[in-house]
Protein backbone atom coordinates (compact mmCIF):
# COMPACT_ATOMS: atom_id res chain seq x y z
CA UNK A 1 0.00 0.00 0.00
CA UNK A 2 1.42 3.29 -0.96
CA UNK A 3 2.81 5.09 2.57
CA UNK A 4 3.11 8.85 3.29
CA UNK A 5 6.45 9.61 0.79
CA UNK A 6 4.39 7.75 -2.34
CA UNK A 7 1.12 9.70 -1.80
CA UNK A 8 3.05 12.97 -1.16
CA UNK A 9 4.60 12.82 -4.12
CA UNK A 10 0.96 12.05 -6.09
CA UNK A 11 -0.23 15.74 -4.42
CA UNK A 12 3.00 17.04 -5.31
CA UNK A 13 2.76 16.37 -8.80
CA UNK A 14 -1.33 16.94 -9.24
CA UNK A 15 -0.55 20.64 -7.13
CA UNK A 16 1.32 21.01 -10.44
CA UNK A 17 -0.36 19.31 -12.81
CA UNK A 18 -4.11 19.67 -12.18
CA UNK A 19 -5.05 22.37 -10.06
CA UNK A 20 -7.35 25.32 -11.97
CA UNK A 21 -8.50 22.64 -13.93
CA UNK A 22 -12.82 22.08 -14.67
CA UNK A 23 -14.08 18.37 -14.29
CA UNK A 24 -16.16 17.81 -17.26
CA UNK A 25 -16.99 14.20 -16.80
CA UNK A 26 -16.29 10.58 -15.14
CA UNK A 27 -16.50 8.07 -16.60
CA UNK A 28 -16.20 4.32 -14.74
CA UNK A 29 -16.28 0.65 -15.62
CA UNK A 30 -15.64 -0.31 -11.73
CA UNK A 31 -18.09 2.27 -10.49
CA UNK A 32 -17.82 0.69 -6.96
CA UNK A 33 -14.60 2.74 -6.27
CA UNK A 34 -16.67 5.62 -5.31
CA UNK A 35 -18.26 5.19 -2.01
CA UNK A 36 -20.37 8.10 -1.31
CA UNK A 37 -22.75 9.21 -3.39
CA UNK A 38 -24.06 6.45 -5.81
CA UNK A 39 -21.96 7.20 -9.06
CA UNK A 40 -24.79 8.62 -10.88
CA UNK A 41 -24.76 11.34 -7.75
CA UNK A 42 -21.29 11.71 -8.02
CA UNK A 43 -21.23 12.51 -12.07
CA UNK A 44 -23.76 15.14 -11.24
CA UNK A 45 -21.89 16.71 -8.08
CA UNK A 46 -18.72 16.65 -9.44
CA UNK A 47 -18.71 18.02 -13.11
CA UNK A 48 -17.68 21.71 -13.56
CA UNK A 49 -16.00 21.79 -10.46
CA UNK A 50 -12.89 23.11 -10.79
CA UNK A 51 -9.44 21.91 -8.71
CA UNK A 52 -8.57 24.86 -6.43
CA UNK A 53 -5.69 23.11 -4.82
CA UNK A 54 -4.50 19.17 -3.44
CA UNK A 55 -3.39 17.98 -0.03
CA UNK A 56 -2.29 14.72 2.00
CA UNK A 57 -3.90 13.49 5.46
CA UNK A 58 -2.01 10.47 6.38
CA UNK A 59 -2.74 8.04 3.23
CA UNK A 60 -5.81 9.99 1.98
CA UNK A 61 -5.03 12.51 -1.02
CA UNK A 62 -7.95 15.24 -0.55
CA UNK A 63 -8.86 17.12 -3.82
CA UNK A 64 -10.20 20.59 -2.44
CA UNK A 65 -13.06 21.48 -5.37
CA UNK A 66 -14.88 24.73 -5.94
CA UNK A 67 -18.69 25.17 -4.36
CA UNK A 68 -16.62 24.17 -0.80
CA UNK A 69 -16.81 20.41 -2.12
CA UNK A 70 -13.95 17.76 -1.13
CA UNK A 71 -12.92 14.85 -2.94
CA UNK A 72 -11.21 12.19 -0.93
CA UNK A 73 -9.07 9.37 -2.42
CA UNK A 74 -7.59 6.52 -1.30
CA UNK A 75 -5.31 4.49 -3.07
CA UNK A 76 -5.10 1.10 -0.74
CA UNK A 77 -3.17 -1.84 -1.97
CA UNK A 78 -2.45 -1.09 -5.56
CA UNK A 79 -4.07 2.35 -6.67
CA UNK A 80 -2.41 5.40 -8.04
CA UNK A 81 -3.33 8.56 -10.05
CA UNK A 82 -2.00 9.14 -13.80
CA UNK A 83 -2.08 12.34 -15.38
CA UNK A 84 -2.19 11.33 -18.98
CA UNK A 85 -4.57 10.71 -22.30
CA UNK A 86 -7.02 7.72 -22.64
CA UNK A 87 -9.55 6.13 -25.42
CA UNK A 88 -12.74 4.36 -24.28
CA UNK A 89 -13.72 2.01 -26.78
CA UNK A 90 -16.22 -0.45 -27.12
CA UNK A 91 -15.05 -3.75 -28.63
CA UNK A 92 -18.16 -7.08 -28.52
CA UNK A 93 -20.11 -5.11 -26.16
CA UNK A 94 -17.08 -4.14 -23.69
CA UNK A 95 -15.67 -0.73 -23.18
CA UNK A 96 -11.74 -1.11 -23.17
CA UNK A 97 -9.21 1.88 -22.23
CA UNK A 98 -6.41 2.38 -24.63
CA UNK A 99 -3.47 4.13 -23.26
CA UNK A 100 -2.17 7.08 -25.37
CA UNK A 101 0.22 8.71 -22.95
CA UNK A 102 2.21 9.21 -21.03
CA UNK A 103 4.59 6.56 -22.49
CA UNK A 104 5.33 4.48 -19.22
CA UNK A 105 1.07 4.13 -19.36
CA UNK A 106 1.28 2.82 -22.68
CA UNK A 107 4.25 0.29 -22.06
CA UNK A 108 3.90 -0.54 -18.17
CA UNK A 109 1.49 -2.98 -17.72
CA UNK A 110 0.90 -1.60 -14.08
CA UNK A 111 -0.29 1.43 -15.64
CA UNK A 112 -3.26 0.07 -17.46
CA UNK A 113 -5.74 -0.83 -14.52
CA UNK A 114 -7.48 2.11 -15.40
CA UNK A 115 -11.13 2.05 -13.98
CA UNK A 116 -11.86 5.80 -13.80
CA UNK A 117 -11.11 8.49 -15.09
CA UNK A 118 -11.68 12.63 -14.92
CA UNK A 119 -11.66 14.44 -17.95
CA UNK A 120 -10.37 18.16 -17.32
CA UNK A 121 -11.37 21.00 -19.36
CA UNK A 122 -8.48 22.89 -21.94
CA UNK A 123 -6.89 24.86 -20.33
CA UNK A 124 -7.31 28.86 -21.29
CA UNK A 125 -4.76 31.37 -21.39
CA UNK A 126 -6.65 34.24 -20.89
CA UNK A 127 -10.30 34.66 -19.23
CA UNK A 128 -12.46 38.38 -19.86
CA UNK A 129 -13.02 38.83 -16.55
CA UNK A 130 -10.34 37.81 -14.43
CA UNK A 131 -10.95 36.17 -11.10
CA UNK A 132 -10.45 33.00 -9.34
CA UNK A 133 -11.40 30.91 -11.91
CA UNK A 134 -8.96 32.57 -14.17
CA UNK A 135 -6.19 32.80 -11.95
CA UNK A 136 -6.44 28.83 -11.35
CA UNK A 137 -6.74 28.61 -14.63
CA UNK A 138 -3.90 30.54 -15.37
CA UNK A 139 -2.18 28.23 -12.85
CA UNK A 140 -2.66 25.39 -14.60
CA UNK A 141 -1.37 27.23 -17.79
CA UNK A 142 1.84 28.13 -16.54
CA UNK A 143 2.59 24.53 -15.25
CA UNK A 144 2.76 23.23 -18.91
CA UNK A 145 -0.30 21.04 -18.64
CA UNK A 146 -1.84 20.04 -21.97
CA UNK A 147 -5.13 20.60 -23.69
CA UNK A 148 -7.34 17.74 -23.04
CA UNK A 149 -5.48 15.54 -20.20
CA UNK A 150 -7.48 13.39 -17.92
CA UNK A 151 -6.79 11.92 -14.96
CA UNK A 152 -6.71 8.73 -14.44
CA UNK A 153 -7.52 5.95 -11.63
CA UNK A 154 -5.17 2.93 -11.86
CA UNK A 155 -6.03 -0.08 -9.56
CA UNK A 156 -5.03 -3.43 -10.25
CA UNK A 157 -7.28 -5.04 -6.94
CA UNK A 158 -10.16 -2.24 -7.11
CA UNK A 159 -9.65 -1.94 -3.81
CA UNK A 160 -9.42 1.96 -4.14
CA UNK A 161 -11.69 4.25 -2.24
CA UNK A 162 -13.06 7.53 -3.60
CA UNK A 163 -15.56 10.07 -1.40
CA UNK A 164 -17.19 13.22 -2.41
CA UNK A 165 -18.74 15.74 -0.33
CA UNK A 166 -19.14 19.16 1.69
CA UNK A 167 -15.44 19.86 2.99
CA UNK A 168 -16.89 19.67 6.96
CA UNK A 169 -18.60 15.60 5.92
CA UNK A 170 -15.36 14.53 4.70
CA UNK A 171 -13.17 15.87 7.41
CA UNK A 172 -15.96 14.51 10.12
CA UNK A 173 -15.49 11.22 8.81
CA UNK A 174 -14.82 8.68 11.57
CA UNK A 175 -11.39 7.05 9.77
CA UNK A 176 -10.24 11.19 8.85
CA UNK A 177 -11.54 12.38 12.60
CA UNK A 178 -9.19 10.00 14.58
CA UNK A 179 -6.02 10.15 12.60
CA UNK A 180 -2.95 11.03 15.01
CA UNK A 181 -0.21 13.93 14.10
CA UNK A 182 1.22 13.68 10.93
CA UNK A 183 5.35 12.38 11.15
CA UNK A 184 6.64 15.21 9.34
CA UNK A 185 4.67 17.94 10.83
CA UNK A 186 6.62 20.98 12.14
CA UNK A 187 4.19 21.27 14.96
CA UNK A 188 4.69 17.61 16.42
CA UNK A 189 7.23 18.06 19.02
CA UNK A 190 9.54 15.10 20.24
CA UNK A 191 8.09 15.49 24.30
CA UNK A 192 4.21 14.85 21.95
CA UNK A 193 5.84 12.31 20.19
CA UNK A 194 7.49 10.58 22.96
CA UNK A 195 4.23 10.35 24.86
CA UNK A 196 2.60 8.97 22.20
CA UNK A 197 4.75 6.11 22.08
CA UNK A 198 5.59 5.50 25.95
CA UNK A 199 1.29 5.11 25.99
CA UNK A 200 1.32 2.04 24.39
CA UNK A 201 2.49 -1.09 25.40
CA UNK A 202 2.20 -3.06 21.95
CA UNK A 203 5.01 -3.59 19.74
CA UNK A 204 6.82 -0.68 18.48
CA UNK A 205 6.09 -2.23 14.92
CA UNK A 206 2.40 -1.87 15.30
CA UNK A 207 2.51 1.14 17.06
CA UNK A 208 4.11 3.02 14.13
CA UNK A 209 2.07 1.66 11.52
CA UNK A 210 -1.22 2.58 13.76
CA UNK A 211 -2.61 6.00 11.88
CA UNK A 212 -4.54 7.13 14.97
CA UNK A 213 -1.07 7.47 16.81
CA UNK A 214 1.28 8.01 14.26
CA UNK A 215 -0.21 8.90 10.24
CA UNK A 216 0.96 7.79 7.22
CA UNK A 217 3.84 5.20 8.36
CA UNK A 218 3.14 1.61 6.49
CA UNK A 219 4.71 -1.42 6.38
CA UNK A 220 7.49 -0.55 4.60
CA UNK A 221 8.53 2.50 6.11
CA UNK A 222 7.90 1.24 9.91
CA UNK A 223 10.92 -1.53 8.62
CA UNK A 224 13.31 1.26 7.44
CA UNK A 225 12.69 3.40 10.45
CA UNK A 226 13.57 0.84 12.85
CA UNK A 227 16.59 -0.79 10.82
CA UNK A 228 17.79 2.33 11.31
CA UNK A 229 17.30 3.38 14.48
CA UNK A 230 18.56 -0.09 15.88
CA UNK A 231 15.31 -0.64 17.71
CA UNK A 232 14.00 -4.26 17.53
CA UNK A 233 10.46 -4.42 15.60
CA UNK A 234 9.52 -6.64 18.73
CA UNK A 235 9.96 -4.50 21.50
CA UNK A 236 7.04 -3.05 23.36
CA UNK A 237 6.73 0.95 22.93
CA UNK A 238 6.51 1.50 26.31
CA UNK A 239 9.53 -0.48 27.33
CA UNK A 240 11.70 2.09 24.82
CA UNK A 241 14.38 4.62 26.98
CA UNK A 242 14.14 7.89 26.13
CA UNK A 243 17.71 7.77 23.70
CA UNK A 244 16.18 4.63 22.01
CA UNK A 245 13.00 7.38 21.44
CA UNK A 246 15.19 10.07 20.56
CA UNK A 247 17.01 7.90 17.80
CA UNK A 248 13.39 6.59 16.47
CA UNK A 249 12.32 10.21 16.57
CA UNK A 250 15.48 11.19 13.60
CA UNK A 251 15.33 7.88 11.87
CA UNK A 252 11.87 8.86 11.27
CA UNK A 253 12.46 12.07 9.56
CA UNK A 254 15.21 10.77 8.00
CA UNK A 255 13.84 8.04 6.69
CA UNK A 256 10.94 9.66 5.42
CA UNK A 257 12.82 12.71 4.06
CA UNK A 258 14.98 10.76 2.27
CA UNK A 259 11.98 8.25 0.39
CA UNK A 260 10.42 11.88 -0.39
CA UNK A 261 13.32 12.83 -2.18
CA UNK A 262 13.69 10.04 -4.19
CA UNK A 263 9.47 9.82 -4.95
CA UNK A 264 8.76 6.97 -3.30
CA UNK A 265 9.14 2.93 -3.32
CA UNK A 266 8.17 1.10 -6.14
CA UNK A 267 8.39 -2.72 -4.97
CA UNK A 268 5.07 -3.37 -6.88
CA UNK A 269 2.07 -1.58 -8.22
CA UNK A 270 2.98 2.21 -7.23
CA UNK A 271 3.69 4.37 -9.73
CA UNK A 272 3.92 8.45 -9.87
CA UNK A 273 1.43 11.02 -11.66
CA UNK A 274 3.48 10.37 -14.92
CA UNK A 275 3.71 6.34 -14.38
CA UNK A 276 7.05 5.98 -13.25
CA UNK A 277 8.60 4.31 -10.24
CA UNK A 278 10.13 5.80 -6.87
CA UNK A 279 13.52 5.24 -6.64
CA UNK A 280 13.62 4.13 -3.36
CA UNK A 281 13.63 0.96 -3.63
CA UNK A 282 16.95 0.97 -4.46
CA UNK A 283 17.94 2.56 -1.26
CA UNK A 284 16.16 -0.49 0.53
CA UNK A 285 17.66 -1.09 4.00
CA UNK A 286 15.81 -4.01 5.37
CA UNK A 287 12.30 -4.29 3.85
CA UNK A 288 12.34 -7.52 1.92
CA UNK A 289 15.70 -8.23 2.04
CA UNK A 290 15.23 -11.24 3.78
CA UNK A 291 18.37 -13.88 3.91
CA UNK A 292 20.32 -11.11 2.64
CA UNK A 293 23.46 -9.78 4.41
CA UNK A 294 22.66 -6.92 6.98
CA UNK A 295 24.34 -3.52 5.48
CA UNK A 296 25.50 -2.99 8.88
CA UNK A 297 27.02 -5.54 10.56
CA UNK A 298 26.46 -8.39 7.78
CA UNK A 299 24.30 -10.87 9.68
CA UNK A 300 21.33 -12.10 7.94
CA UNK A 301 18.19 -10.08 8.04
CA UNK A 302 15.17 -12.11 9.15
CA UNK A 303 11.41 -11.90 7.99
CA UNK A 304 8.79 -12.25 10.91
CA UNK A 305 5.00 -11.91 11.61
CA UNK A 306 3.44 -9.11 13.91
CA UNK A 307 -0.30 -8.53 14.20
CA UNK A 308 -0.59 -10.44 10.70
CA UNK A 309 1.95 -8.50 8.92
CA UNK A 310 5.49 -8.83 8.06
CA UNK A 311 8.19 -7.37 9.54
CA UNK A 312 12.08 -7.46 8.37
CA UNK A 313 14.76 -6.81 10.79
CA UNK A 314 18.57 -7.63 12.11
CA UNK A 315 18.30 -9.71 14.81
CA UNK A 316 21.94 -8.61 15.46
CA UNK A 317 21.47 -4.88 15.12
CA UNK A 318 17.91 -4.55 16.47
CA UNK A 319 18.21 -6.94 19.40
CA UNK A 320 15.41 -7.05 22.05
Amino acid sequence: MPELPEVQTIVNDLNKKIVGRRITDVWSDWQKTVKKPPFKDFQKLIKNKIIVKVGRRAKNILVYLTENYLLLIHLKMTGHLLVGKWKVKKLKGKEIVIPLEPKEAVVDPYNKYIHLIFYLDPVRSRSPRGGRSHSLKARAASNGVDNGQMLGFSDARKFGKIILGKKEQIENLPEFRNLGPEPLDKNLKFITFLKLIKSERRKIKQVLMDPEIIAGIGNIYSDEILWEAKISPLKPANKLSEKELRELWKAMHKILFKALKLRGTSVSDYRDTAGKKGKYAEELLVYRREGEKCLRCGSLIKRIKIGGRSAHYCPHCQKL
